[in-house]
């Protein structure tokens, strides 16, 4: 079998050897600058394609941002209403908005002004509108912490400074003869356990 040559003639290291070997000084170093200018391309060839739309993506974009007025409670883009009445004029109109070169807010501006805010899909971050993101928000939030404080009330038990309940406590003589008779017939010691039986 012949082995592969990874000199040149001139005897110095070829550019396909220290490629395959890994190399070793300087060629590590190139193989490295090589590979980090590759990456970098890579990088660079992968931001501006995510920058490159056309129109038809951005219409189903847009699409999926507004809800069908026909009442079906689906946003426009997903409407399967049978024969909708609205589904066609809505998607000409927005077709023609974004043929016109109007910005994603002129459009969702418009489609309010005309059919009212609850044409969005989503509510807006202004104004009243904007209780719609906090409210659920505030809420998970208090639950929570109620739910911290009653969990933290229950671990720390009765503390050490408040009273007793009425009618208690070791001076009541009604209810420390029914202790003694509950111990009596359970078998159970004064401390609160249970003694094993002859």
């Amino acid at each position: 079998m012949r082995s592969l040559r990874f000199r040149s003639e001139s005897g110095a290291p070829s550019l396909r050897g220290l490629l395959l070997k890994g190399g070793r000084g300087q060629s590590t170093s190139a193989t490295f600058w090589l590979k980090s200018a590759q990456a970098l391309l890579l990088a660079i060839a992968v931001c501006f394609s995510v920058g490159a739309s056309n129109s038809s993506s951005r219409l189903e974009s847009m699409d999926h941002k507004l809800m069908c007025t026909c009442g079906c409670a689906q946003v426009l883009g997903e409407c399967d209403h049978a024969g909708c009445p609205s589904r066609g004029q809505e998607m000409a109109e927005l077709s023609s908005a974004i043929a016109t070169g109007a910005t994603d807010d002129q459009i969702l501006k418009s489609f309010a002004a005309k059919y009212g805010a609850t044409v969005l899909a989503a509510p807006t971050t202004h104004g009243f509108d904007l209780v719609a993101w906090v409210a659920p928000i505030a809420v998970f939030a208090a639950a929570l912490l109620g739910t911290i404080l009653l969990v933290r009330q229950w671990s720390i038990g009765k503390l050490p400074g408040d009273p007793a309940p009425a009618g208690s406590g070791p001076g009541n003589p009604e209810i420390d003869a029914l202790r003694e008779k509950i111990r009596r017939e359970t078998g159970s010691d004064p401390d609160g356990g249970f003694s094993p039986h002859d």
